[in-house]
């Protein structure tokens, strides 16, 4: 029997994730040499790239490998009491009285982290590594770092006008477990090492439909709706929320543009994941251009909110300020 092909390990896994109440279209897989996926890249519409190379030199980093090479350091690692990992911002937490943290914060070598996904059992507590990789790690990693393909990233990052590389991101996720749906203010190519992750993708076009939590909230740039139970009383355009699906394996990169909606899943029955982003300053916006981009709308409205909030200091002012300003003028 024949071997099988990158594509067939893609279509079965395609079958083994969750269902959702919307039916999400697939991102295109396109070689990084296509020029469909440069004029995706620079309208700024996700696309997954399949033959960047450019963290081949890594694609060897399991738990063991990365246990004994990694070094002695410490490494930020969070626990779930269940499968999601849902982000906040301990800065914001007074802001908003008996705010419970979802995960808890630890610091850990590398062998405890592994000694806990290992030991761990189902139902149990999760636990996700994430780490920048930075000069605290030993030269065996350091070696794997510098092989990865910055000559062709480089060419991105000039080629769309990016800012500056702002982080690498290592990223070590348990079986099944899940980052809920959020945004983030800068462009990131999402390099793939060991497992699949499946991406829940939304253009930032869909923002009413996906109940951004306030600017000052603890849960900033996080949708406030529970895929897996949606609240539609209290979220009901969400019903009407169109997504897209992209699903990466080992070698994959995935673009996802700045101010695009994403959950990042760890696919179920397939191991633990590893993956490294990249991220980018966007390029900055020499001309206004109209009408605006969604994204540019998106940017727009956090920096009124945010300028509304530090003026008024006072959380529980914003929501009834905006109110004012809004009825009986515009509706």
């Amino acid at each position: 029997m024949a071997a099988a092909t990158a594509e067939d390990t893609l279509r079965e896994v395609s079958k083994e994730v969750k269902q959702y109440t919307f039916t999400p279209e697939p991102i295109p897989r396109l070689s990084c040499t296509d020029p469909k996926a440069e004029k995706l890249i620079a309208n700024e519409q996700p696309v997954i790239l399949t033959d960047t190379d450019l963290v081949k030199s890594a694609l060897h980093w399991n738990l063991d490998y990365l246990g004994s090479n990694i070094g002695e350091g410490t490494y930020t690692v969070y626990s779930s009491s269940n499968h999601k990992f849902l982000y906040f911002d301990e800065k914001k937490m007074s802001y908003v009285p008996g705010f419970v943290p979802p995960t808890k914060h630890m610091d850990l070598t590398f062998d405890e982290f592994k000694s806990k996904v290992n030991s761990s059992s189902p139902g149990s507590e999760r636990y996700y590594l994430q780490q920048a990789l930075n000069d605290s790690v030993d030269q065996r990693i350091v070696m794997d770092f510098m092989g990865f393909n910055w000559n062709w990233i480089m060419e991105q990052q000039k080629k769309f006008k990016w800012g500056q590389l702002t982080s690498n991101l290592l990223l070590i996720g348990m079986d099944g477990v899940i980052t809920p749906a959020h945004y983030d203010e800068q462009q990131n190519f999402f390099a793939q090492i060991q497992g699949f992750k499946r991406f829940l993708l939304f253009e930032p076009s869909q923002f009413e439909c996906l109940y951004p939590y306030p600017i000052f909230h603890p849960h900033d740039r996080q949708s406030q709706v529970d895929f897996d139970n949606p609240d539609f009383k209290r979220f009901p355009k969400f019903r009407d929320v169109k997504g897209h699906e992209a699903i990466v394996g080992p070698g994959d990169v995935l673009y996802l543009p700045v101010y695009w909606w994403h959950q990042v899943e760890s696919v179920p029955n397939r191991g633990v994941t590893v993956s490294v982003n990249f991220w980018y300053k966007s390029a900055p916006t020499e001309k206004v251009v109209y009408p605006l981009k969604p994204q540019q709308k998106v940017a727009m409205m956090r920096n009124i909110e945010k300028m509304i909030t530090d003026a008024l200091n006072d959380a529980d002012e914003v929501p009834p300020f905006l109110r004012t300003m809004v009825l009986g003028r515009y509706t």
